[in-house]
């Protein structure tokens, strides 16, 4: 089901950029091949841009590649993590959570105005929003029943074992292997 959900996401995303990068071609189209600029296709990739960018934070960028502050992690034993994780996930899905009435609130509330050209309901617009909010609250409780289980049977499986040093080290590593095939 988890990757039928994934799949599902990964190509209303893409979806979404083909649409944007079509209105981009039209609008470029009209703009210098024909000198006629069209002002719906300004609107329209405004609102794909933000759809894309919301959607893609919501559920097609893992975790691990979001921003993190993790002066205290690398220095934190494995035990010490594991509180981390449970802490900053919850701050996270608790904000999240407590986000989530006064944004529907307002999205709902603009579904009475449209944008000035195309006349899309502004609900329409913002409810990516919301939904980035609901997937941060999800993607917060899965990280928190993790650590509160303990560590894994096996090392290999445990997303806490990689410390500062293994990621510089691992990144290097990358670097170094790809140029040696150029």
């Amino acid at each position: 089901m988890k990757a039928w959900l994934n799949k599902a996401a990964q190509t209303l995303g893409g979806l979404l950029f083909v649409a944007l990068f079509l209105v981009f071609v039209v609008q470029i189209t009209a703009r210098f091949g024909l000198n006629k600029p069209l002002a719906w296709s300004d609107e329209a990739a405004v609102i794909l841009y933000v759809w894309i960018i919301l959607w893609a934070a919501a559920t097609m960028v893992p975790q691990r590649e979001h921003v993190a502050f993790d002066l205290l992690w690398n220095y934190a034993n494995a035990r010490w993590r594991r509180i981390l994780q449970v802490l900053g996930n919850a701050l996270v899905g608790g904000l999240a959570l407590a986000a989530v009435p006064a944004s529907w609130d307002y999205v709902h509330f603009m579904a009475r105005e449209g944008t000035p050209v195309l006349g899309v309901p502004l609900m329409a617009v913002y409810l990516p929003f919301v939904i980035l909010l609901l997937a941060m609250v999800l993607r917060s409780l899965g990280p928190i029943v993790q650590a509160l289980r303990g560590p894994p049977d096996r090392v290999e499986d445990d997303p806490l074992r990689e410390t500062h040093a293994d990621a510089i080290s691992r990144k290097r590593q990358v670097a170094n292997s790809k140029a040696a095939q150029a």
